[in-house]
C-alpha cells in the first residue's frame, strides 16, 4: 500500500455541468475552506453528435455565463485555478473559442486584475490522425462502427479526450484559467492532486465522483457541488449544501454511472481499481473512501467523431383508439409496408437508399426498442414518433409527409371508412429538424507524448 501523504488538500466542484446550475450562496460559503482549485466538467457525448457536428453548445449561453461569472469571481478573488473540460458541450475548437469569448465579457464586466488563460484544443490535427491510422496506433472500443482512411477524412470533426497531463501543462505554463476541450471527466481533477503526490488510485476514484459536482448524495433534488480533502490514506466528500448527505451506499454507487465495469475505470495513463474501496461514514453528512488501486497501461486516449448523415424531419402524434392499440404490432406492419409502398410510387424504388424512416412508439418500447421486456403490455395510449433522415431537407419533408399522411388515416379491420388515428400535438405536424449528424468513432488512439494532440494557447485578459 501507498505511504500515506502527510498533507492535506481540499478542492470544490461546484456542479456537475457548467451551465446546469448551482446555489450561489451555497458555493462562496465553500469558499472560505482553504481550497486548492476549483474544477467544473462543461461537456458530454451524452447530447448525441450534433452538438459536436454542428458547433452546438449543450447549456443557453446566459446559463453558462452566470455559472461561470460565478466561478470567476471566487476564484479570483482567492487566487486560485479553475479549470474546465470539454468546453461548450463537445469541446471541440470552436467550443473552447465560444466560452473564451463567454469569459472575455466577464472579466471586462466585473473589471478583474489580469490574469492569464489557457486554452487547450482538442481536434487532433487531421493528418497525424491519419498517419496513426497508417501505423495501426487506432484500435476499436465496444461496440465500434467500421472505420477506415476515408471515413477518417470526411469526418466533420473529431475530438480526442485528453487526460490530466494537458491541465497540467497549462499550469506549469503559468495559467490562472484553463478553458480546454474535449476531456475525460476526472481529468480536470485528478490534474493537481497528481502533481502534489496523492495516491493516484484514490486520486482518480475521487476525480470520477468529482466530475459530477454533488451527485454523490443520497438526495439529488437540485444540482449542488461537492467537497474532496485528501488526508492521509482516504479522501473525505463532503456535499456543499448543507441539506444534502452523503452515505457509504450514495458514494459507492456512483461507480455504476456512466461505466460497464463497476469495479474498474480507464483513464487515459492506466486503469482505476475499485475492488479494494472501503466507504465510511464520517458523520450525518461525510463519507471518507479509501483502498482505491491504479495499474499504469500504454497511454491511449478515446476518439470521439461525428460525420454527416443527412438532414431530418419528425411527425409526432398520439394513439388512443384501443382497438388499434389491441392490434398496435400489426398495424404498425402494414403502416411502414405502405408508407414505402408510397415513397415508390412518388419518388421510385431506388430512393429507398437515399433516406431512413425510424418509428418509436413511446408508451411501449419507445426507449429501449427491442430489449424492452414488457413490449406487448400496451397502455391507453401512445406517442409515436416518425423521424426520417433523408440526403435533403427538402426529401425528408416530403417522406414525413407521407409517412405521417399513412399512419394517420391507415384502417384496421374494425374500422370502416376514414379514420383519424394520430392526435398531433403541434401545427404543422412535419417539423423540419435540420442537418442530422452520427457517430463515425468509438476507437481510442495510442499517443507517444500525452500531449501530441493538445496544443495550448495562452492569453493575458484584462492585461
Amino acid at each position: 500500500m501507498p505511504e500515506a501523504h502527510a498533507r492535506s488538500l481540499t478542492y470544490l466542484a461546484p456542479t456537475g455541468n457548467l451551465g446546469g446550475g448551482f446555489t450561489e450562496e451555497h458555493f462562496v460559503a465553500a469558499l472560505d475552506r482553504n481550497l486548492a482549485f476549483v474544477g467544473c466538467d462543461a461537456g458530454s457525448c451524452d447530447g448525441g453528435p450534433s452538438y459536436l457536428g454542428a458547433n452546438a453548445f449543450f447549456n443557453s449561453r446566459a446559463a453558462v455565463k452566470r455559472d461561470f461569472a460565478i466561478l470567476l469571481r471566487g476564484t479570483r478573488k482567492l487566487g486560485i485555478p479553475l479549470l474546465i473540460g470539454s468546453a461548450g458541450g463537445s469541446g471541440g475548437n470552436w467550443n473552447v473559442d465560444w466560452l473564451y469569448e463567454v469569459l472575455l465579457e466577464i472579466a471586462a464586466e466585473e473589471k478583474f486584475a489580469p490574469f492569464k488563460t489557457a486554452l487547450i484544443y482538442a481536434e487532433p490535427d487531421r493528418d497525424m490522425l491519419i498517419q496513426k491510422w497508417r501505423d495501426g496506433k487506432i484500435g476499436p472500443l465496444d461496440p465500434a462502427p467500421p472505420l477506415d482512411e476515408e471515413r477518417l477524412k470526411g469526418a466533420v470533426r473529431i475530438v480526442a479526450m485528453m487526460g490530466a497531463e494537458g491541465f497540467l501543462a497549462a499550469l506549469d505554463g503559468g495559467a490562472d484559467v484553463v478553458i480546454a476541450g474535449r476531456a475525460t471527466d476526472a481529468s480536470i481533477f485528478a490534474a493537481i492532486p497528481l502533481r502534489e503526490g496523492y495516491d493516484p488510485g484514490l486520486v482518480w476514484h475521487a476525480a470520477k465522483i468529482m466530475e459530477c459536482g454533488g451527485a454523490a448524495v443520497t438526495t439529488m433534488d437540485r444540482p449542488e457541488g461537492m467537497l474532496c480533502t485528501f488526508e492521509g490514506d482516504r479522501f473525505v466528500l463532503e456535499p456543499v449544501s448543507p441539506f444534502q448527505r452523503c452515505s457509504p451506499t450514495s458514494v459507492a454507487s456512483h461507480a455504476l454511472y456512466e461505466t460497464g465495469n463497476p469495479f474498474e475505470m480507464r483513464e487515459p495513463s492506466g486503469t482505476v481499481s475499485l475492488r479494494h474501496a472501503k466507504y465510511e461514514q464520517l458523520d450525518d453528512r461525510c463519507v471518507a473512501v479509501s483502498g482505491s488501486g491504479f495499474r499504469k497501461e500504454p497511454y491511449s486516449v478515446r476518439l470521439e467523431g461525428a460525420e454527416l448523415a443527412g438532414y431530418r424531419s419528425i411527425v409526432i402524434g398520439g394513439i388512443r383508439d384501443p382497438m388499434l392499440l389491441a392490434q398496435f404490432d400489426s398495424f404498425m406492419e402494414e403502416v411502414e409496408a405502405d408508407t414505402e409502398r408510397g415513397i415508390d410510387a412518388v419518388n421510385g424504388r431506388s430512393m429507398r437508399k437515399h433516406y431512413q424512416i425510424t418509428y418509436r412508439a413511446y408508451g411501449r418500447d419507445g426507449v429501449l426498442g427491442d430489449r424492452e421486456p414488457l413490449r406487448h403490455q400496451i397502455g391507453h395510449e401512445i406517442g409515436l414518433l416518425i423521424s426520417v433522415v433523408a440526403d435533403s431537407q427538402e426529401l425528408a419533408n416530403g417522406i414525413a409527409s407521407l409517412a405521417g399522411h399513412r399512419a394517420l388515416h391507415h384502417a384496421v379491420p374494425e374500422w370502416n371508412g376514414l379514420v383519424s388515428n394520430l392526435a398531433f400535438p403541434i401545427a404543422p405536424h412535419i417539423v423540419p429538424v435540420g442537418p442530422a449528424y452520427r457517430f463515425m468513432l468509438n476507437h481510442v488512439v495510442y499517443l507517444d507524448d500525452p500531449l501530441e494532440f493538445f496544443p495550448i494557447h495562452y492569453k493575458m485578459v484584462n492585461a
